[in-house]
C-alpha cells in the first residue's frame, strides 16, 4: 500500500485516472492528494505563487504580524501599513452540490458515477480554498436542500464538509435553484459560488436564481458533470432508456435514436452555455473520466 501511495505522488495525483485514485481511499483522503498534486503542478509552472501574491497594502491594526509591516513606508511617510497578499483577502466561498438521484449514474463500470465524481471534486475544492485561508461553505440540494454547511475558514470546517459529504440524498428531482437562493443568503457580501451538477433540469430557475446572485457580485461558476457515454451514447442494440428522476421509460434500438440524441445533447449544452453566459456565470463541462486537476484548474481559472 506504501508503494501505491507514493506511486501517486509522483504521478501527481490530480493528473491520476479519477476512478484508480479514488479506489485507493476515502474522499478526504483523495482530496489531500489531488490538492498536493494541483499545487506543485503550479509551484512548477511560470504562475508561481498562487493566492499568495502580493497584492495590496492596508492600513496596520493591533495584533498584525510585525513581520508583513514595510519598514521603508514606515520611515519614509511615517504611515504604518502592512503587506496583504492574495490569501488574506478572505474571499467568501460557497460549493452547491447536485445530488439528486439522476447523479448516481455511470455509462461503464470502470467510471465513478457522476455523484463520486461530484463529492471528491466538490472535497478537492473546498479543501483548497481552505488551505488559501478562505470561508467554504457547502450546500447539497435534490428536491430540497439536504446540507447546509455555512461559510468558515477554520480548520475545522474540513471536517464538517466532509462529514456532510456522507450524508444521504438522491431525491427525485433537481431543485438547484433552490440550492443558489441558500447560497446566496450564508454570504452578506460578494463571494464565489461554485454550482457542481449534472444540470438534467428545468433552465430557467437555475438561470434566474444564477442572474440574481451575479447582480449581487457574485463569481458563479457552473461545472456541468457528465459521463461520457451520457454526451455520446455509445451502446448499441435495443435499450431501456429510464429517467432516474421521473421514472419514464422509453424502448428503443440505440442506432436508430443515435443522431437525435447526440443532436438533442449538442443543444442542451449549447442552451445552459449561452444561457448561463447571459445570466453572467462561467459553464465548464467536466467529463467523469478526466483526472481531477483538469476541473480544478477551471474552477479556478478566474483568480
Amino acid at each position: 500500500m506504501t508503494v501505491v501511495m507514493e506511486s501517486v505522488r509522483t504521478d501527481r495525483a490530480d493528473l491520476f485516472d479519477p476512478a484508480v485514485l479514488a479506489s485507493m481511499g476515502r474522499i478526504e483522503i483523495v482530496a489531500r492528494w489531488v490538492v498536493d498534486g494541483f499545487l506543485s503542478g503550479l509551484h512548477r509552472s511560470p504562475r508561481k505563487g498562487f493566492s499568495v501574491e502580493f497584492a495590496e497594502f492596508r492600513p496596520y491594526q493591533p495584533g498584525d504580524d510585525l513581520r508583513y509591516v514595510d519598514w521603508k513606508i514606515v520611515a519614509r511617510a511615517d504611515r504604518w501599513v502592512v503587506k496583504q497578499f492574495e490569501e488574506e483577502t478572505n474571499l467568501r466561498a460557497t460549493v452547491v452540490l447536485d445530488v439528486s438521484r439522476s447523479m448516481a449514474w455511470r455509462g461503464a463500470p470502470q467510471r465513478l458515477t457522476k455523484s463520486a465524481y461530484a463529492e471528491r471534486l466538490a472535497a478537492a475544492i473546498a479543501l483548497l480554498l481552505l488551505r488559501q485561508r478562505d470561508a467554504v461553505g457547502l450546500v447539497r440540494v435534490d428536491d430540497a436542500v439536504r446540507t447546509v454547511v455555512a461559510p468558515r475558514a477554520r480548520i475545522t470546517q474540513w471536517r464538517r464538509i466532509v462529514g456532510a459529504l456522507d450524508e444521504a440524498g438522491g431525491g427525485r428531482a433537481s431543485r438547484l435553484a433552490d440550492g443558489l437562493a441558500r447560497a446566496s443568503r450564508l454570504s452578506r457580501r460578494p463571494g464565489l459560488v461554485l454550482l457542481i451538477s449534472d444540470l438534467l433540469t428545468e433552465t430557467e430557475p437555475v438561470a434566474d436564481a444564477i442572474r440574481t446572485l451575479c447582480a449581487a457580485g457574485h463569481d458563479v461558476t457552473v461545472m456541468h458533470v457528465m459521463d461520457p457515454a451520457e454526451r455520446d451514447l455509445v451502446a448499441t442494440g435495443d435499450a431501456l432508456f429510464v429517467d432516474p428522476e421521473s421514472g419514464d421509460e422509453v424502448p428503443a434500438t440505440v442506432a436508430d435514436v443515435r443522431d437525435a440524441y447526440r443532436a438533442t445533447v449538442d443543444a442542451a449544452v449549447r442552451e445552459w452555455r449561452e444561457l448561463l453566459g447571459r445570466a453572467g456565470a462561467r459553464y465548464e463541462m467536466v467529463m467523469t473520466d478526466a483526472p481531477f486537476g483538469v476541473p480544478l484548474r477551471r474552477a479556478f481559472a478566474g483568480r
